[in-house]
């Protein structure tokens, strides 16, 4: 004995509207949230700003260091945490292409470096720069600058001794310096400077020319971007 069953067109009617109806949303959560079969879709275009001058305030001295000709037209500074990955990255990338680049070479562009520690998430960023700022007392910053970031995964005390060794700085020296907290009050000024040129978040680059225009480069984009950036202030 066989049974038949009916299913009105009314009922697969509603059936087949709920069905569409919850596809529907799902492909608005899925857009909304920027997540396609489990992917995160980036942005592809990085962001260049350009805020107005007066919102901008950075002081440059001799205790800043400097890389490139003091005299150049326009200076990149960069505020950064040697803990930071995406610091790293900008030192790898952005920051060597530019050392590179004719900008520096024919003396148009410099590249004035500002601490910016963010110590809540990075225990060793502190230390990392005051170790900086040790090797620049003896004219090696930049040397010090290098060797942190390329060995970025070991930033303790030790490790930072050991850095200062390998690059030929006078070790006792270096140490006292370390160890007394010498240049603390350096590094926490520049921290002070970095929220102050409105910094929220590392890596953090103002761009400025003679005449005191500004633009900004936020995060570990590309040299092209930088090279927009200076392009608009020339």
């Amino acid at each position: 004995m066989s049974e038949n069953i009916e299913i009105k067109k009314e009922t697969l009617w509603k059936i087949g509207t709920f069905v569409f109806a919850a596809l529907f949303l799902v492909t608005l959560f899925l857009n909304a949230n920027g997540n396609i079969g489990g992917t995160n879709v980036q942005p592809t275009q990085p962001t260049v700003q350009n805020p107005p001058t007066s919102n901008i305030e950075v002081q440059i001295d001799d205790t800043d260091p400097i890389l490139g000709d003091e005299n150049a037209e326009i200076t990149i500074v960069e505020f950064s945490d040697f803990q930071c990955p995406f610091c790293k990255r900008a030192a790898d990338d952005a920051v060597a292409q530019f050392k590179s680049s004719s900008y520096f070479k024919n003396g148009d562009v410099n590249l004035v470096y500002t601490h910016f520690p963010l110590n809540s998430i990075h225990p060793y960023a502190q230390k990392s720069a005051e170790a900086a700022e040790c090797a620049r007392r003896q004219g090696k910053f930049w040397e010090m600058h290098d060797i942190i970031f390329a060995n970025q995964g070991s930033l303790d005390t030790t490790s930072l001794k050991s850095y200062a060794s390998q690059i030929g700085l006078n070790t006792n020296e270096f140490n006292s310096c370390l160890d007394k907290n010498e240049a603390a009050a350096k590094v926490a000024n520049d921290l002070k400077q970095s929220t102050q040129a409105g910094g929220q978040g590392t890596p953090y680059f103002v761009l400025i020319n003679k005449d005191g225009d500004t633009t900004v480069v936020s995060g570990a984009q590309p040299w092209a971007n930088f090279e927009a950036a200076i392009k608009s202030l020339q």
